[in-house]
């Protein structure tokens, strides 16, 4: 009986500790939620003030750190908040978050639409109920073409997307792509890149928008524009842009990720920093990610003249720098210049980096070097304010949750199904179309014969997850015929022995000896069909990013792999007429193929719906119109070959020509275009003056079609070199038959000036010409005077 009332109690000390503290914690929360920082009806820097000044050390430095539940990069479960199934474990988060968190890395990963609505929300509560000061969470996640998240919608790749030429049509996919992410727990989208891509045996060639710095820029500015909204604050629609790689990452030594940038700071200023300005100045981007590589031997992570003297200091810059992920451990681990974790830290950290993502690494060591007097609390305050003032901004203080049901209902809707597969007609490049081949007329062909590495399965390109529908291009090509026509299919050959993932370290390249008997096959199929469709190109082995030693993704060689241009000869010796579709993520060097195949089409990547796209222009259901954004080489020899290169440049080779094998923003239509009446108005103006430049485009052709006009720039004499063109300006037009319209650009100091000797931005006097056209080689010219005034 004793022992009895010693445990009854025992168990009301207990349970009167556990009420004291659940009572005291009730009391805490109430506390919390009368506090200034939680009032959303003040100011927000008042807000930010209130709440940094109650925040411990401990509580800041959390807010300048990444967490990435991936465990791969954990032995130790108890290190990870979620388990084997991917649960949250508040349990562990007692531990791992007991003083908040930043950010939260990539929670879409194999978690549905639901599913990661339930695990944001729930670690959304559990910090607002469990830890201090109730901080929300930030979580990001990449969003390159679309949110790479399982049933998400997928957009065609970013090159492709660029070939557009039409930044309405990107500010309407990154809203789109905005709307699911954040009805998913998204507020920070890690896109987009603004790398200009000059150098194609680099890897990441896919996830840019080309080699022009004004390309790149306007559709830049359109990506943030999409995914941010108007702003200054974000909606439960938009989330916060990232602009990436800051800077100078599209062109490395060797062609290899992540290799050294040597150029000089004119050079990275006139081109290479031209779309990260326009999206700090005119997008008012939220997040800026620094790059991998290293510019003068500074590591950009360590670039404290990028990015606090440029990015801050010049361009007003007041947003959040995030860590590209692992970078700040890079600074030790591939470029050596510390020797420790607490050193990688510091150094970023003073070189302008607030966020280490995509888990702490190195910034654990902040508290003791600010407790040793190595960094000032003062600046940890600093970083703390941008990260607090970006999660005030989004609305998180006040609704940090999502809805699954919308999440479900929205998450590749029926309308961003619609939108997919117009990007994916807008991306189609008709290269080559001899005796106008193509369109083919349905029923003209009896037995079609499909062949080729690219045809039994989509590809979706880097930067991709399971969208959860998408058809083949053989597919796509039964489907449009129906019983009009036997449809054959043969493989052809094999790009990769491996499977095309994107995501595995081993890439075998085709077996010749495989590949030839798989051609004798292709031959034979060929043989009995009327036409015969190839589909061929590059897949996610052999141009992806390159992350790390033993993940290989770039290039030596630009032709097509998998003795592709065998099975083109062996196709092409039946007779049969022959149309080639190329998939890839970088430009091919396919001489071959130019030369001796009558029709041509570039789809890059395009997406879930890119097959009934190339389907519905292969049978004249839509018209291409698309442009190319980059410079196709003839080969390897010829790098780099961007258009716009300087007077002394692209002297004939003993071997082979200079000029390209396809020209930047080049690219034909079912429909003619006829340019006429090019000229400014007026045709002198001083330094500070504008003309407008005019040209009537003409659609000469029987059938409706888009054409891309493009305006290019060249000063005549200049006191530094300049290119011997510059895209200045273009715009989408569709024309009917024998329909003209008349085109307008405005040329001003932004568009005619450039760094002098002195390193000023200056308009000089003198005789610029004026091109426009359909391409960067078939132009109109003209001219126009600058007059000292």
């Amino acid at each position: 009986m004793r022992f009895f009332l010693r445990f009854c109690a025992c168990v009301a000390v207990v349970l009167a500790v556990a009420g004291a503290f659940a009572w005291k914690s009730r009391v805490a929360k109430a506390q919390q939620a009368t506090l200034p920082y939680r009032d959303a009806k003040l100011p927000v820097e008042q807000r930010i003030a209130d709440l940094l000044s109650r925040m411990t050390l401990e509580e800041k430095v959390a807010q300048l750190q990444g967490a990435w539940e991936n465990k791969q990069f954990f032995s130790d479960p108890n290190m990870l908040f979620v388990d084997d199934q991917g649960n949250f474990l508040p349990d562990h988060a007692a531990t791992l978050l007991k003083s908040g968190i930043g950010e939260i890395s990539r929670p879409s990963e194999h978690r549905d639409p639901r599913a990661m609505v339930e695990f944001t929300n729930a670690i959304q509560k559990w910090v607002k109920e469990n830890t201090r000061l109730g901080i929300p969470v930030l979580f990001h996640d990449e969003c390159l073409h679309g949110h790479v998240a399982p049933k998400g919608t997928s957009y065609p790749q970013a090159i492709a997307l660029a070939s557009t030429w039409d930044p309405d049509l990107l500010h309407e996919i990154f809203t789109a792509t905005a709307a699911e992410a954040r009805a998913r727990g998204i507020q920070q989208c890690l896109a987009p890149v603004l790398d200009l891509d000059r150098d194609p045996r680099w890897g990441r060639t896919e996830e840019t928008y080309g080699e022009d710095p004004y390309l790149v820029s306007r559709l830049g500015v359109a990506a943030i524009t999409g995914y941010q909204g108007t702003g200054p604050g974000l909606d439960k629609a938009h989330v916060m842009a990232t602009a990436k790689h800051f800077a100078v990452h599209g062109q490395p030594e060797s062609g290899t990720n992540v290799g050294p940038a040597l150029y000089s700071e004119r050079v990275i200023r006139e081109y290479w920093l031209k779309p990260f300005e326009a999206a700090v100045k005119e997008a008012r981007v939220a997040t800026v990610m620094p790059s991998y590589n290293e510019i003068d031997g500074i590591p950009n992570h360590s670039n404290k003249h990028l990015m606090i003297d440029v990015l801050r200091g010049e361009w007003g810059f007041t947003g959040l720098i995030t860590s590209d992920y692992f970078g700040p451990q890079e600074l030790r681990t591939v470029h050596h210049i510390v020797a420790n974790q607490e050193d990688a830290a510091r150094i970023a950290f003073e070189s302008g980096v607030d966020v280490e993502l995509p888990f702490n690494q190195t910034y654990g060591t902040l508290v003791e070097q600010v407790k040793a007097g190595k960094i000032s609390e003062a600046s940890i305050d600093v970083s703390v304010t941008r990260m607090l003032r970006a999660k005030f901004m989004a609305g998180m203080f006040e609704d940090p949750y999502s809805n699954a049901d919308y999440a479900e209902k929205i998450t590749n809707s029926p309308e961003h199904q619609a939108l997919a597969l117009k990007a994916a007609h807008e991306s189609i490049i008709l290269l080559k179309n001899e005796n106008n081949l193509l369109p083919l007329a349905k029923g003209k062909y009896k037995r079609i014969a499909v062949i080729g590495p690219n045809a039994a399965e989509p590809h979706l390109g880097g930067y991709s997850n399971q969208p959860g529908r998408g058809v083949s291009f053989l597919q796509a090509i039964k489907t449009k015929v129906g019983t009009s026509a036997e449809v054959l299919y043969s493989l052809g050959c094999k790009i990769t022995e491996s499977d095309p993932d994107w995501d595995a370290d081993k890439v075998v390249l085709g077996d010749p000896v495989l590949n030839a008997k798989r051609i004798d096959e292709a031959a034979k199929v060929a043989a009995k069909a009327d036409i015969v469709l190839l589909a061929l190109g590059g897949n996610e082995q052999t141009s992806r990013e390159a992350w790390a030693v033993n993940h290989p993704g770039d290039r030596t060689s630009l032709d097509l792999y998998g003795n592709q241009d065998d099975l083109v000869k062996a196709i092409l010796a039946t007779g049969k007429p022959t149309v080639v579709f190329l998939q890839h993520g970088s430009p091919n060097t396919i001489n071959y193929i130019a030369e001796h195949v009558p029709a041509i089409l570039d789809g890059w990547y395009l997406g879930q719906e890119g097959g009934a796209a190339i389907a519905d222009v292969i049978f004249g259901d839509y018209n291409p119109g698309a442009k190319l954004p980059v410079t196709i080489p003839r080969s390897v020899g010829q790098l780099p070959v961007y258009y716009y290169q300087k007077p002394s440049g692209k002297r004939e080779y003993i071997d082979s020509s200079t000029l390209p094998l396809f020209p930047f923003g080049f690219g034909l239509s079912y429909a003619t275009f006829k340019y006429a009446n090019v000229h400014p108005t007026p045709d002198s103006i001083g330094p500070q003056g504008r003309t407008t430049v005019s040209a009537d485009v003409t659609n000469t052709g029987s059938v409706r079609g888009d054409e891309i006009v493009q305006l290019y720039i060249r000063d005549e004499i200049s006191s530094v070199t300049r290119p011997v063109k510059e895209l200045r300006g273009f715009r989408r037009v569709s024309l009917n038959p024998g329909e003209t319209k008349t085109v307008e650009f405005t040329l001003g100091p932004d568009e005619l000036s450039f760094l002098n000797r002195d390193m000023h931005r200056v308009v000089e006097p003198g005789t610029f010409t004026v091109m426009v056209g359909g391409n960067s080689v078939d132009v109109t010219t003209a001219k126009l005077e600058v007059v000292a005034k």
